[in-house]
Order: structure tokens, then C-alpha cells, then sequence
């Protein structure tokens, strides 16, 4: 009588392993369903984020362009600043820029004290 003929309970060796190896099997099955559908629901998730974030990032490109409009700065300038355009008598290039420059003052002559 070979060891895969004998009967356990009425059944034979063989078929109790084939069960054994078909609820594994299940099982495993299960698992890595279960774990799919977790990074599936995180996946989804974190797409959801990005694409509400790129959104932010459009929002906040939108805000920044309104900001940075010439005519609103120029707006504010002489609303709040009193600033005006720069008269032509008061433009350089920039060679002259280091004859407009003021001098340096010269160096505090140093005090020896005496031991």
C-alpha cells in the first residue's frame, strides 16, 4: 500500500493535501487581492492630491500674473509711493553710474593707546 493510497478518515492522503493546497492557494489568492485593492485605494488617493495640487499651482500662477501686472504696480507706485516716471534729466548709461557714485569717506585715523 503506497503512503499516497492511505486513507485518513475515509479520504486519501492525496485529497487532504490537494484540499490543503487548494485553501493555500485561496487564501494567497485573497491576500494579494486584498493587498491590490489597499494600494489601488492609495494610488487613487494620492492621484487626487496631485491633481488638487496642480490646481493650487494654477490658482496660485493665475494670483501671481494679476500681481505682477505693469499697470497695477505703476497703479500702486504713485497711489502709495508718490513715485512718477524718471525724468530724462535724471537717466545715465551705466559708464557714468561710478561718477554718480558719492566718495567714500575716508578712513578714522586709528588711536594709539598709550601702556
Amino acid at each position: 500500500m503506497s503512503v499516497l493510497n492511505r486513507r485518513i478518515r475515509g479520504f486519501r492522503l492525496v485529497d487532504v493535501i490537494a484540499l490543503g493546497l487548494l485553501v493555500l492557494l485561496i487564501m494567497s489568492v485573497y491576500l494579494a487581492k486584498t493587498i491590490a485593492s489597499r494600494e489601488r485605494a492609495e494610488i487613487a488617493s494620492v492621484e487626487r492630491q496631485i491633481a488638487s495640487e496642480r490646481a493650487q499651482i494654477r490658482l496660485l500662477e493665475a494670483e501671481v500674473a494679476h500681481l505682477e501686472q505693469p499697470s497695477r504696480i505703476e497703479h500702486l507706485s504713485t497711489t502709495y509711493l508718490e513715485m512718477g516716471p524718471v525724468d530724462v534729466a535724471r537717466e545715465t548709461t551705466a559708464d557714468a553710474l561710478a561718477g554718480l557714485a558719492p566718495p567714500k569717506p575716508a578712513p578714522a585715523p586709528k588711536l594709539d593707546a598709550a601702556p
